[in-house]
């Protein structure tokens, strides 16, 4: 039975109330989210492990759907780059129908089980690879077939639905099934769905980039400067994480060539910057684990 595709009760009436009404219950029938999405937080986790596995091989993450949940895994995917400084083909979101899917309602794709495939042959997609297939049914052919792609060159495949027992999570290694319930506009799933599918998409991608090191305490130190803003915040950054003022902040900054990673490092162990460099580099970009290693050599 397709959870998503049902008829909410609650909102048999919806089309008579106002507005306060309509959001009042919009805000209620959302607390089966954060149900739905704790009880699945076991297979998120699984998820993370399967993917940082990989992705220390050299493998890619590619988040593949049609309609929202494929608008929704471009999303996140194109906020990874200056969050945490990731190659452009590291984390790729693929849509049914495309860029132009983007922008235009293109929804009659998400049927085209051969384009994925030779979408993902184009990037030459391999068994160190990920797929993330998203769809709030968990049948939809874009995905499903993009997880069957994966499964037979032997790669990882990552499965978010809505539905209990979806085919995605049989064809997986990893399901998970964020079940919350029919919307309140009955198969509208860019409401509870697509809200739930989001968080797990922040899940997969934040907690990813923590395990890979790419923060320090709960600071963004492996973020692009190529803005104002994002210089002024590595500089706030540095200036909290290791306490100096704004002069010193600046004079790290400067000596480490702009690299915030290498301003803490050398900040914390008065180390010059080739030192921060060379351990940084062994620690595969590990700010902790890099500073637990320049003290472990010092010491014996």
């Amino acid at each position: 039975m397709n959870v998503t595709e049902t008829l909410n009760k609650n909102s048999l009436t919806i089309d008579e109330m106002e507005p306060i009404d309509i959001v009042t219950l919009m805000l209620n029938e959302d607390k089966a989210i954060d149900q739905g999405v704790r009880q699945a937080l076991p297979q998120i986790a699984k998820a993370i492990e399967l993917i940082v596995e990989q992705w220390k091989q050299g493998g890619r993450v590619f988040i593949v759907g049609a309609g929202t949940s494929g608008r929704l895994g471009v999303l996140d995917a194109v906020e990874l780059g200056p969050t945490f400084s990731i190659e452009d083909d590291r984390w790729i979101g693929l849509v049914a129908g495309g860029k132009e899917a983007m922008w235009s309602p293109l929804e009659q794709h998400e049927d085209d089980e051969a384009v994925v495939i030779n979408e993902l042959k184009s990037y030459s997609f391999n068994q160190k690879d990920v797929v993330v297939g998203i769809s709030a049914s968990g049948s939809t052919p874009y995905s499903v077939s993009a997880i069957k792609y994966a499964k037979s060159l032997d790669a990882t495949a990552i499965s978010i639905s809505c539905n209990h027992d979806t085919i995605s999570t049989d064809l997986s290694d990893c399901g998970i099934e964020v079940v919350v319930g029919p919307e309140v506009i009955r198969g509208s799933t860019r409401l509870k769905a697509g809200t739930a599918q989001k968080m797990v998409l922040n899940m997969l991608s934040t907690a990813t980039m923590i395990r890979l090191g790419k923060i320090y305490q709960n600071q963004m130190v492996d973020m692009q400067l190529i803005n104002k803003k994002l210089v002024k915040r590595a500089k706030q950054t540095l200036m909290e994480v290791v306490n100096v003022s704004e002069t010193e902040a600046q004079q790290l900054m400067n000596d480490s060539g702009q690299d915030l990673k290498s301003a803490i490092f050398m900040s914390i162990t008065e180390a010059d910057l080739s030192e921060a460099q060379v351990y940084l580099n062994e620690e595969n970009g590990h700010l902790k684990n890099a500073i637990k290693a320049y003290y472990n050599a010092k010491n014996n």
